[in-house]
């Protein structure tokens, strides 16, 4: 598609901004008013806009999608939404961990419960440890007080959650993204630690080398765009 605009800004809508191209607004992949909560983030947006050249390149709009995600399926979805998040924490990869004379359980240990109990302390729960592959519940309290949180955020905090904590298969992790302390290189380390755990044994081949560093991508554009909703 050749560009068919030549000025980017935004404005305000509501209690909301948006971008404008001329004078037009954008709208969301289901025809919704794409129209967001923080300055910051619709000023990302219309430089995404903005840097396009001749050929509209759809692999430059990085949050394009998920300020849709967030309009089109973690508003008009809020419960389904928070009920995929809470499931997560059932089998948050951070607990589950190798048995304990194993050597790939050090590893676990000391990458994962440093982040594990800030979690708990900063969210006042109890999260249960697990070594081996069987399935224990979350404490009825905990999952409580996880859907709290949840129902508190907004839907875009939701939709960078949700990408977060799919790539990491951790709603632990993916909240932890949240955290104004957080490292996001720190949290990717912990969410792989164990693929490149195994690929310290046995080598990665050239395929899983580029899903890692897809998924990796992917959870650099989540990272980013829930640091424009920090403040």
């Amino acid at each position: 598609m050749k560009r068919f605009f030549s000025k980017v800004t935004i404005g305000q809508a509501g209690n909301g901004y948006q971008v404008l191209l001329d004078t037009r607004s954008i709208k969301t992949a289901a025809g919704k008013p794409q129209v967001v909560p923080h300055a910051a983030l619709a000023q990302a947006l219309a430089d995404e806009w903005a840097q396009q050249g001749e050929e509209i390149d759809p692999g430059l709009f990085r949050f394009r999608d998920l300020a849709d995600y967030a309009i089109d399926i973690a508003s008009a979805e809020r419960s389904s939404t928070i009920q995929k998040l809470l499931a997560f924490a059932e089998t948050d990869t951070v607990c589950y961990r190798a048995d304990p004379d194993q050597a790939l359980y050090r590893r676990q240990h000391d990458m994962w419960e440093p982040i594990l109990t800030a979690f708990e302390a900063r969210e006042g729960i109890r999260m249960e440890r697990v070594s081996g592959i069987i399935h224990r519940p979350q404490p009825s309290e905990t999952i409580a007080k996880l859907q709290l949180r949840l129902e508190a955020m907004g839907a875009f905090k939701l939709a960078a959650l949700m990408t977060l904590t799919s790539l990491t298969a951790s709603l632990t992790l993916g909240l932890s993204a949240f955290d104004q302390t957080a490292q996001g290189e720190t949290l990717w380390q912990a969410a792989n630690l164990e693929e490149l755990w195994q690929a310290e044994q046995w080598g990665m081949d050239a395929e899983a080398q580029a899903r890692l560093n897809k998924r990796h991508a992917d959870f650099v554009t989540a990272w980013d765009f829930a640091a424009l909703l920090r403040f």
